[in-house]
């Protein structure tokens, strides 16, 4: 045999088990997502283009993506008020409503097919999202993640920024 058909075999072996020789285009997979992200901002884009943030404040939060094709996050501002009651049962509606808009919780599957993002949400402190299926737009370079949501439950679309817990 010759060594350019030896070599021709040992490509057609190796794209046949999967394996990527430099330079081929490697399609986004889900795995590239699997890990515990952590939020390092959180920005709405409203309708006129203007940019303030989420919730209202210094936002921090936590994403984990299983590699069981399931997901949580939950998201909030940095710096939540304490309720006075010490009670979270008895909240006067101000201390309610700056949690409320001041954080999100969320859970489910995902699931990513030709750079695709789609999550199904299972629960929601935005109870409106409750058996939702959603898009989402995420690209990861390395160990940042960039996440925008073109339909934020509190309006316009949020754009958020991840790392990589290690």
């Amino acid at each position: 045999m010759n060594r350019l058909s030896t070599l021709t075999m040992a490509t057609v072996a190796l794209l046949c088990l999967g394996i990527a020789l430099p330079g081929d285009v490697v399609a986004q997979t889900a795995k590239e997502y699997v890990g515990t992200w952590a939020l390092v901002s959180s920005d709405t884009v409203r309708p006129d283009g203007s940019r303030v943030p989420t919730f209202g404040g210094k936002a921090t939060g936590t994403l984990i993506f299983g590699n069981d094709g399931r997901f949580i996050y939950l998201f909030s501002r940095a710096e939540l008020p304490q309720f006075a009651s010490n009670n979270r049962n008895t909240g006067t509606p101000e201390e309610n409503a700056a949690v409320v808009k001041g954080s999100i919780a969320t859970y489910g599957t995902y699931s990513v097919a030709d750079k695709a993002f789609t999550i199904k949400i299972e629960h929601s402190t935005f109870p409106n999202w409750i058996g939702a299926e959603q898009t989402r737009t995420i690209t990861t370079t390395r160990d940042e993640m960039k996440w925008s949501n073109p339909a934020g439950s509190g309006g316009g679309v949020v754009e958020l920024v991840l790392k990589r817990v290690k």
